[in-house]
């Protein structure tokens, strides 16, 4: 018997100004080819922070999503906690950057780059938005 394998439709969103600037951003640094590698990692006031950078090429077993004039890139792990995002830059006085909204987020900090997911080890707390000693909020 065959065992099919069913390729999981990924959902990530970018909005038209983090699109500009991710690409204004390889235009500046003389990378047009390379792509946006996207992540989640351990740490953060929430126990989950999100990076960002430019890479080169994928990693074998990357999840590639190709957007007009850029690539974005992301390991199967941080897929887990991204999947149905929206990837946002938006250009303030205070707090200006990468912004993500992450339905899979049960609570995050004020300054939006640290969060707590569904699956997270420890209790999500009752407040929808934690602080963190980085950000306005805390």
């Amino acid at each position: 018997m065959q065992t099919e394998m069913l390729e999981k439709t990924i959902n990530i969103t970018v909005t038209d100004s983090a699109a500009n600037t991710v690409k204004n951003l390889l235009e500046s640094k003389n990378v047009p080819d390379y792509g946006l590698r996207v992540f989640v990692s351990g740490g953060g006031c929430s126990g989950l922070q999100y990076g960002m950078a430019l890479e080169a090429e994928a990693n074998e077993y990357d999840h590639v999503i190709a957007k007009p004039g850029f690539k974005i890139f992301i390991d199967p792990t941080s897929m887990m906690y991204m999947d149905g995002c929206t990837i946002d830059f938006v250009d303030a006085i205070m707090g200006g950057g990468f912004k993500i909204d992450n339905p899979n987020a049960v609570a995050s900090c004020g300054c939006g780059t640290s969060f707590k997911a569904k699956d997270s080890q420890g209790a999500a707390s009752d407040a929808a938005v934690e602080s963190c000693g980085t950000c306005a909020n805390g």
